[in-house]
């Protein structure tokens, strides 16, 4: 059963009832995604599949044949970071790191839907959802917990790339 993670093919031919965060981790050796409850409520595991974030602790491997599949080993390099990496670093987003990749992840995704106008729990304005207040932000990233407490941090990384986005 064939899925493409990061640009690259890959078949999955084991238990049927392996996640595809453990299928990542285990079989595909991409530790950037964390385990983090397991549950699908710290967001932790946070990857996207066809462009949508999703908890990747709650979803089987099998389910996703064909589905294009994206960590944060694909954002950036070490020499060349994502611009959202890059804000993070730049904002102290991140403190322990272990909810990072997770973020990051949610962060693309959740610029993403904004851009596409997608409403969220606390858009004042249905005409405009897209307009990201510090607020529309927080509301938009809550799925994702940071034991550390770096929130304002992690606003401030993500207002900084969708201001210079603008």
């Amino acid at each position: 059963m064939p899925l493409t993670i990061n640009g690259t093919d890959h078949d999955f031919t084991g238990d049927p009832r392996t996640t595809l965060l453990d299928f990542l981790r285990e079989d595909c050796g991409l530790t950037g995604t964390k385990k983090g409850c397991d549950h699908g409520q710290c967001g932790a595991c946070t990857v996207l599949v066809n462009g949508q974030r999703i908890n990747s602790c709650l979803t089987l491997a099998v389910m996703h044949e064909g589905d294009e599949v994206t960590t944060i080993e694909d954002f950036g390099t070490a020499e060349e970071l994502h611009p959202l990496q890059a804000a993070f670093v730049r904002h102290d987003g991140y403190q322990c790191g272990y909810c990072t990749p997770g973020q990051i992840c949610s962060a693309k995704a959740m610029l993403d839907e904004a851009a596409s106008g997608w409403a969220s729990f606390v858009s004042e304005d249905l005409s405009a959802p897209g307009r990201l207040t510090p607020e529309e932000i927080r509301e938009r990233m809550s799925g994702n917990l940071c034991r550390c407490g770096a929130y304002s941090n992690i606003v401030d990384a993500i207002t900084e790339v969708l201001e210079a986005g603008r």
